[in-house]
């Protein structure tokens, strides 16, 4: 089926699709591998405002970009439109592949995880597969039942978090926390661990930008989209900031250092053993509206640029009832891929790493764009305008340099990942011409 999808979602499910894009497997897993490094209750929280900032910066930058130019697509299409067809091609790539197969598999190996702290030896990867499957199908059968679960689901997850907050806010024997900043605990925000940190961070707000990639089915995208990005950037930071602190007052530090699975820890500390394994389980089944969200999102990308580009064409084929059902396939071969492959971690470096660079691209396409075509129609324009935009590359531009230092391999994984999108990119244009 060919022509434009229809314009038939709403706020509510563009906010769910970022909430439920964010809140993943990064706040119930990477507290773990930042205390080893950042062994401050003060510096630990200051992280995950700080992301919120970040995070909350960038949505801002992206609901300008987004209201002015609202096709599905996210970076693939800003760029394009913005700088060069190589550069969002380029983008595309980075998104079809670590921007959202790599978080995929990464939330279904951590659902197999946290069902495998509960039930040992539980078969982690070909859970993960199964439930990566299981939501291919969904959204390759229709829009209306996926945005249905994905609403339902959201809610739940919301809900959850809650839950655990208000329980370590009761707990009867919380861990000693240095709440109040100390010149070492000061002195953790400017070192090279607190800056890699901040990559796990970022990791568990990836998605703050997922109203973007659906804009195109939105009824309202010049109204909806600035709303449902700001909004669901607000909630999510409120919660993380919230849920690390429950963490980190009812384990011990060195109980989680290393630990993937802090949530479960967490769990059996507030509520015991039998009631803490339930609501492990009850995280991992919420780790299914992280994987179905960017199953949604995901493939929206690479149906758009079917529609560009002739060597991808098969990739825009839709169903009769309008799913990207090609682009869906496309994705989940590349999730399983990573599934069976990849270890946690090493994906989620070259993963954030990867998006970093492109959302950085996008968010300086604001004083770019406003350059460029200052008479072009901007139905909301970035709060904070330039402040804003420039926090939000100060920060990137800051972690992404420790990061290169840091971690080189995982860095080299993310650039070879990029070099191979732009080959494709050169053989397409090509075969072209």
């Amino acid at each position: 089926m060919s022509g434009p999808p229809p314009r038939t979602l709403r706020l509510h499910t563009a906010a769910s699709i970022a909430i439920a894009n964010m809140v993943g497997t990064g706040v119930f897993t990477s507290l773990g591998y930042q205390v080893s490094g950042t062994p401050s209750a003060f510096a630990l929280l200051m992280l995950w405002v700080l992301g919120g900032i970040i995070a909350f910066c960038g949505a801002l930058s992206y609901g300008e970009l987004g209201a002015a130019l609202p096709r599905s697509g996210g970076e693939y299409h800003l760029l394009s439109v913005i700088y060069h067809p190589a550069l969002g091609f380029l983008s595309g790539w980075v998104s079809a592949t670590a921007g959202f197969a790599a978080p995929t598999a990464v939330a279904a190996i951590a659902l197999g995880k946290y069902l495998a702290a509960v039930y040992p030896g539980f078969p982690v990867q070909h859970a993960a597969a199964g439930a990566v499957l299981a939501f291919a199908l969904i959204h390759s059968l229709s829009i209306g039942l996926g945005s249905w679960f994905q609403n339902g689901f959201t809610l739940i997850k919301i809900a959850c978090m809650l839950l655990l907050i208000l329980a370590g806010l009761s707990y009867g024997a919380p861990q000693p926390l240095d709440l109040l900043p100390s010149p070492e605990s000061a002195a953790m925000l400017l070192s090279p661990a607190f800056a890699v940190s901040l990559v796990y961070v970022s990791y568990a707000y990836t998605g703050w930008n997922a109203s973007v990639y659906i804009a195109g089915e939105l009824r309202n995208p010049q109204r909806d989209l600035p709303r449902a990005l700001v909004l669901s950037t607000l909630l999510v930071t409120a919660c993380y900031v919230g849920l690390n602190w429950a963490f980190l007052r009812t384990v011990p530090m060195a109980e989680l250092a290393g630990q993937a699975e802090v949530g479960f820890l967490s769990a059996r500390a507030m509520f015991g053993p039998a009631a803490g394994d339930a609501l492990s389980v009850a995280i991992a089944v919420l780790m299914l509206s992280t994987i179905s969200a960017m199953v949604f999102v995901g493939a929206r990308i690479t149906q758009v640029m079917g529609e560009d580009y002739p060597m991808l064409r098969m990739l825009a084929r839709r169903s009769p009832r309008h799913t990207p059902v090609a682009a869906i396939v496309f994705q989940t071969a590349v999730t399983l891929l990573f599934i069976y492959t990849s270890s946690f971690e090493q994906v989620m470096i070259y993963a954030s790493f990867s998006l970093m660079l492109t959302t950085s691209l996008t968010v300086a396409g604001v004083f770019v764009l406003r350059a460029r075509q200052p008479g072009l129609e901007r139905p909301y324009r970035t709060w904070g305008y330039p402040a804003a935009p420039l926090i939000f590359l100060a920060a990137n531009l800051w972690i992404i340099g420790y990061v290169l230092a840091e971690r080189p391999l995982e860095s080299a994984a993310g650039l070879g990942i990029m070099a191979a999108g732009l080959g494709v990119y050169a053989l397409g244009r090509r075969r072209s011409r």
